[in-house]
């Protein structure tokens, strides 16, 4: 054949090929093949940015330095998935990191439907790939069954003019070009094969609330999800939980605006976003914001610029917490709040009424109060000349603020004192030691202290419980601060002094705050260890071993975790949180 003709024909090949090509309809978003009353819907747009960062040399290197990968490399069940990984990676050329990117990267979209139907589609950038995973798996599965003597579990059939299988007989799947489709029963896959044969979509990208949802989340989000609240709001346990308020005070006082936002929403919109080593999450519903006015306005800012004050920072600082919560307008609200009072409602009212000399403790007590709650949890630093307890509990503070404190300050004393009076009365009738209250002065204020003596105990390395506890009493400035430690207690006065030498402000329209240190979690987690072991030995009847496991892979999730702060309030007539999570890795 001249060269003329060969150079004709594969011109005129490269043309036919390239006008197919132009001509093949593209694969319409997966959205378009769920169901229209699909009532979950996670979208992830860019799988590989998740893998760059959870599976990434970074995040290997962090999981295999770690104690429990080398006590999991030595399991013969952990070896024999390394080996099947191995193999697989072998098979297609490729390592597993790659090939995941490969299998995954043009999109993950995960559903969940009515009668109990789940439904997973993912689209690969490498359909050959793909093919040939699928092939790998199913002779996996077809040898498996032969060699243990059991009849070949994989069945096929056609529908619609694609091949639909199964490895088990319960799941189904399917191969459409490069998308990959799987639910857990066969007329969920008939159900996304019957939406690709239809003209007119009636799919779930066609859904309102779903096209509004997604005008909440931002286009570089990594993913995306869309929650249709209308049926989970009828599970009984959200049900449940969404109706707390009604007879939990302390439900009513931190979740009060967020349920009732839940309650008044029909969909819940969530986007994902990273940036270097942080997870940001953000999740709005689209409820009428609570009513100011009305009984839960006692946890939404009233006017611009009010909200929740900044977590305040001490030393080795586990946890913090900051509310925007009107405290005289959430009890006198306690009648529509949570109608259903209990015994122990009524038993607190009876006790502040003694510790408050008779006064009323929604106008003579809690008016005296700012809308700011702060909490503080943080691990302590034990005196050698007092000893270490045998269990390391957190110390923990609440932080007030107070309109009148110099009218105030004595009041709250007084009450202070005589609820100390009233442990020691209660331990002394149980012939056990009590408290001794003392006065000392730190950075210029004087705070009350009360304290167990050690006298007379000459092992101090494994004291009681009790000597975790050191309540404490301060009011420097305009702040009221509880503390469980006289320590942490020290270091409240100091962030007080630094926190009044900077004027700091509310944040604007935020009503909740929630901050933890994983490092420093995991740090009171490895001081409790062996306590740690024994109660779960105790409690699940583990044995060592497996106990160990447990918490050692509870201490390594936590030490991942550099950072984690939540955030939530309203903007836009939309009720807001934010999550974000800084990853500790090198």
């Amino acid at each position: 054949m001249s060269r003329t003709v060969r150079f004709s024909l594969g011109l005129w090949f490269s043309l036919l090929v390239g006008q197919a090509v132009a001509q093949a309809p593209a694969i319409p978003p997966a959205t378009s093949w769920i169901p229209q009353d699909a009532v979950i819907c996670l979208e992830i747009s860019h799988p590989k940015a998740l893998l760059d960062i959870l599976a990434g040399d970074k995040m290997t290197a962090k999981v295999t330095s770690l104690p429990l990968y080398q006590k999991l490399t030595a399991n013969p069940g952990f070896l024999g998935v390394t080996n099947l990984i191995r193999f697989l990676e072998t098979s297609l050329d490729t390592d597993w990191r790659t090939g995941l990117g490969k299998l995954t990267g043009g999109g993950i979209t995960f559903a969940v439907c009515p009668k109990d139907t789940v439904l997973l589609i993912v689209d690969a950038e490498d359909q050959r790939m793909l093919e040939r995973t699928h092939d790998f798996l199913r002779t996996m599965v077809q040898s498996d069954a032969q060699g243990k003597g059991l009849p070949d579990p994989v069945a096929s059939a056609e529908y619609l003019g694609v091949t639909g299988w199964s490895f088990n007989g319960k799941e189904s799947h399917a191969i459409v070009g490069n998308r990959f489709i799987l639910s857990n029963n066969p007329e969920g896959l008939k159900g996304v094969l019957d939406l690709r044969n239809q003209t007119a979509d009636q799919s779930f990208a066609t859904v309102p609330d779903y096209a509004a949802a997604k005008k909440t989340i931002e286009q570089n989000s990594i993913a995306s999800a869309f929650v249709n609240l209308g049926p989970i709001k009828g599970i009984p346990g959200i049900e449940k939980a969404l109706s707390q308020g009604k007879s939990n005070p302390l439900a009513a006082l931190f979740f009060s605006g967020m349920i009732e936002a839940i309650r008044n929403s029909q969909w819940l919109a969530a986007g994902l976003y990273i940036q270097d080593q942080t997870l940001d999450l953000r999740a709005a519903v689209n409820g009428k914001p609570v009513d100011p006015d009305g009984p839960a306005g006692f946890a939404m800012p009233q006017q611009s610029g009010e909200g929740a004050l900044p977590n305040l920072v001490v030393p080795r600082q586990i946890a913090a917490m900051s509310f925007y919560r009107d405290l005289h307008r959430f009890y006198a609200a306690k009648d529509d709040l949570f109608p259903e009072r209990t015994s122990s409602l009524i038993f607190f009212e009876n006790m502040m009424g003694i510790f408050f000399s008779g006064r009323d403790l929604t106008d003579e007590v809690l008016v005296e109060a700012r809308p700011h709650m702060r909490f503080v949890v943080a691990e302590q630093e034990y005196d050698p000349a007092i000893g270490t307890p045998q269990i390391r509990i957190p110390a923990f503070a609440m932080i007030l603020q107070l309109r009148d404190q110099e009218q105030f300050d004595e009041i709250v004393e007084e009450a202070w004192q005589k609820a100390v009076g009233l442990i020691n009365f209660t331990r002394g009738q149980q012939a056990m030691p009590g408290l001794i209250i003392d006065r000392p002065i730190h950075n210029g204020a004087k705070f009350t202290v009360a304290y167990f003596s050690t006298a007379g105990l000459k092992d101090k390395t494994n004291l009681h419980n009790r000597f975790n506890f050191c309540p404490s009493l301060a009011m420097p400035g305009d702040y009221l601060i509880l503390s469980s430690s006289d320590g942490l207690a020290r270091n409240l006065i100091d962030a007080q002094k630094q926190e009044a030498a900077q004027s700091v402000k509310p944040l604007a329209g935020k009503h909740s705050l929630v901050e933890l240190d994983g490092i420093q979690l995991s740090s009171i987690l490895q001081s409790n260890y062996d306590n740690l072991v024994r109660k779960n030995m105790i409690d699940k009847g583990n044995t060592q071993l497996d106990a160990e496991a447990s918490i050692d892979l509870f201490v390594t999730l936590t030490k991942l975790v550099k950072h984690l702060g939540l955030s939530m309030g309203t903007q836009d007539r939309l009720t807001e949180a934010q999550l974000k999570v800084e990853l500790n890795l090198p």
